[in-house]
């Protein structure tokens, strides 16, 4: 069963929240004094818990919510001089508007937009659950650090099928599209995405596909993969960005 609840003991304001919630995913709220032991009411699914600082997905064996750790890391690398590929790849003057077709849970649209002055980034996200938490952490989450908070705001989050949002798109009504799919080969020491994997969508990313993202950028298309992943052998690529370490490559195709 899928439904929307509260933690224990919650304000009146959770409780508002969390009905708001159930209403506009068309389940059940379920109020947590009836059901202390949530685990039991799953049943084999997941439920939505409104906290007082944020929402957080339960179900039998995790729990996933919202945190911009893995873009503390890669801001903390950059400020010690080490490269960030895609921010390498990005090239950005800082007045960009980027097309994040597969936000996830925003890290890269985080980071990202921590080098925009004017510009923005546009994350879709086509999981209802991944959807429902981060656009909640991008709107209430408070880090301790002040270029998370001034990066969050320049994110505006929308829940769409990216294939399909691609085609509506006028052409070139974004300066750079970026696409990370998830991988062929999951990188399962990955703590932070671990979390995600279960409510993810895995649709690949075609030809077609790319021909969309170029008809919609003005300057670049920048796709993601693991080294060891079909994707570049399957669309060609201008220049490729990434460590032999990590694996983690960049592609880039330029508007031409």
């Amino acid at each position: 069963m899928i439904f929307v609840t509260t933690s224990h003991d919650p304000t009146e304001l959770q409780i508002k929240k969390a009905k708001k919630l159930a209403d506009e995913l068309g389940i059940p709220y379920l109020a947590r004094k009836d059901h202390p032991n949530i685990s039991e009411t799953i049943e084999g699914e997941y439920c939505y818990v409104v906290e007082k600082s944020r929402i957080v997905i339960k179900s039998n064996n995790l729990e996933f919510f919202f945190h911009p750790s893995m873009a503390k890391v890669r801001m903390r690398n950059i400020q010690k001089g080490l490269k960030d590929h895609l921010i390498e790849s990005l090239q950005l003057t800082g007045s960009e508007t980027i097309l994040d077709t597969t936000l996830g849970l925003g890290t890269e649209a985080i980071l990202m937009a921590a080098f925009l002055d004017s510009g923005k980034v546009i994350g879709i996200e086509g999981s209802t659950p991944i959807f429902v938490v981060v656009r909640d952490g991008l709107e209430n989450h408070m880090a301790k650090e002040n270029w998370i908070n001034t990066a969050m705001k320049k994110i505006q989050i929308l829940h769409a099928d990216f294939k399909q949002f691609l085609r509506s798109c006028p052409e070139e009504s974004y300066d750079i599209v970026y696409c990370d799919p998830m991988f062929e080969n999951p990188v399962f020491e990955s703590s932070s995405m671990n979390p995600l994997r279960p409510f993810a969508i895995y649709d690949t990313v075609n030809t077609d596909d790319v021909d969309q993202m170029l008809r919609v950028a003005k300057k670049k298309i920048v796709l993601k993969a693991h080294a060891k992943d079909s994707l570049f052998r399957r669309i060609p690529v201008d220049r490729i960005f990434g460590s032999r370490r990590s694996q983690v490559l960049y592609g880039v195709i330029e508007k031409r």
